[in-house]
C-alpha cells in the first residue's frame, strides 16, 4: 500500500471511486461530492494554496483517496477532510486510517486550528473511523460545502 499526492492521471479513477461508493450507499447525487466540480477535476482542485488530496495506490492501482483543503464559505482557519471514499477491496485494511492520520497531518502542516467533515448518516463504518480519533458530532454545518445531502458533520480541534 502507497499513499501518494493525486496525478492528473488519477482524475478518472478517482471520480469513479466517489461517484459509485456514493451511490452504493444510496446517498443522492446532487448535494454529495457526487456532483461536485470539483470530483470531474481531483488535480486540478488540489494544486490551490494549502490543498492537498492524497490516493492510495496497490500493485499500481488507485483504491481509494481523501483530501484537506480550506472550509469553503466559512470565516476561519478550519480546514475540512474532503472525499475520502474507498473501492469495496480496500475497506477494513486499515488504510483509511493511514490516510487520513496523513491527511490530518497535512492539516497541521497548513496550521489549520481544526478539521471539519460532512458524511451520510449510513456510513457507519467512517463514522466509527473518525469519532475514534477525537472527531465530535456537531448540531449542524459549518460553512457550506454545498453537500446539503450529507446531514452528519463533524469537527476535529487541533
Amino acid at each position: 500500500m502507497k499513499i501518494r499526492k493525486i496525478l492528473p492521471e488519477d482524475n478518472q479513477a478517482i471520480k469513479e471511486i466517489i461517484q459509485t461508493s456514493i451511490l452504493e450507499h444510496g446517498a443522492p447525487k446532487i448535494g454529495t461530492a457526487y456532483s461536485d466540480a470539483a470530483t470531474q477535476a481531483m488535480y486540478e482542485q488540489y494544486q490551490k494554496p494549502r490543498r492537498t488530496y492524497y490516493v492510495v495506490e496497490i500493485d499500481g492501482v488507485v483504491v481509494g483517496g481523501a483530501g484537506i483543503a480550506p472550509l469553503d464559505n466559512y470565516n476561519g482557519n478550519v480546514s475540512e477532510l474532503q472525499k475520502m471514499y474507498f473501492k469495496p477491496q480496500a475497506r477494513g485494511k486499515g488504510y483509511g486510517k493511514k490516510l487520513m492520520m496523513t491527511c490530518l497531518e497535512r492539516a497541521k502542516e497548513f496550521k489549520f486550528e481544526s478539521v471539519y467533515l460532512e458524511t451520510m448518516d449510513n456510513m457507519y463504518d467512517a463514522q466509527g473511523l473518525y469519532k475514534h480519533v477525537g472527531f465530535k458530532l456537531l448540531d449542524g454545518p459549518l460553512g457550506d460545502t454545498g453537500h446539503f445531502s450529507c446531514p452528519v458533520q463533524m469537527l476535529l480541534k487541533s
